[in-house]
């Protein structure tokens, strides 16, 4: 493990404790470096809505970000089962649960996937979310990487709960509505990029998310500009 780029990966998260920050980038930020540094062949996370209602907010690949939803939109896995416990679901091979969530088993060993650890973002008594670690090959996951990953989502969920308020679940409402209404442009502006390109969906987003940290720009606004054509945004989909 590079423990330079750990210990830049807990000041990058840190520091959106005193300061504005994108949500969506902030939680791709975590999925990547889950990824590059703890050995996950992808990673993802899932966040409760002001329902209590999970989505999928951040995703390391395409492909990841639908095996989410697959367990959402079937209410089975070990993602949803975690944040309904607050406590971590470690399951080195899949294959030995497909009695206990015979779909989800399925779709995730179709989509290349034989291993995965959920854990609980949680801040207390208070369970917000799940990250999500997937392994392509069967396995026990690494014990040194384990609390790793955990102490990576707590301060991930500090980031998220930030502000002097104290109605802190009234905060985190508000941030996780917008950020979902961001989401929505987000994709929009991914699909329109795609097919303009002719590339695919992750690519789109690696190309829009370079742009607007290039240009300084919050994603959203970036991807809302884009849809609607409302200013000149050089290099990017011409």
């Amino acid at each position: 493990m590079d423990d330079q780029l750990l210990a830049r990966t807990f000041v990058e998260l840190a520091d959106n404790l005193v300061a504005d920050f994108d949500l969506i980038d902030f939680l791709r930020l975590l999925t990547d470096r889950c990824v590059g540094m703890l050995g996950a062949s992808a990673a993802g996370v899932l966040l409760a809505d002001r329902d209590g209602e999970l989505r999928v907010m951040a995703a390391s690949s395409e492909q990841v970000r639908l095996l989410e939803l697959f367990q959402i939109q079937n209410d089975e896995g070990p993602c949803l089962e975690c944040f309904r416990t607050g406590a971590p679901v470690t399951v080195p091979d899949l294959s030995t649960e497909a009695d206990r969530w015979p779909r989800f088993v399925a779709k995730a060993r179709h989509s290349g996937f034989s291993a995965v650890q959920a854990l609980p973002m949680r801040l207390r008594d208070d369970v917000v979310g799940a990250l999500n670690l997937f392994r392509a090959a069967p396995g026990p996951f690494d014990p040194v990487g384990t609390p790793i990953a955990q102490a990576l989502a707590d301060v991930a969920t500090i980031s998220l709960l930030q502000q002097r308020s104290t109605q802190r679940s009234n905060v985190l409402n508000e941030q996780l509505q917008t950020a979902l209404n961001s989401r929505v442009l987000i994709e929009q502006a991914k699909g329109k990029l795609a097919e303009r390109q002719g590339i695919d969906m992750e690519q789109a987003f690696t190309a829009l998310r370079g742009y607007a940290r290039a240009h300084n720009r919050r994603l959203s606004d970036l991807a809302r500009a884009f849809i609607d054509d409302t200013e000149p945004l050089t290099g990017l989909g011409a």
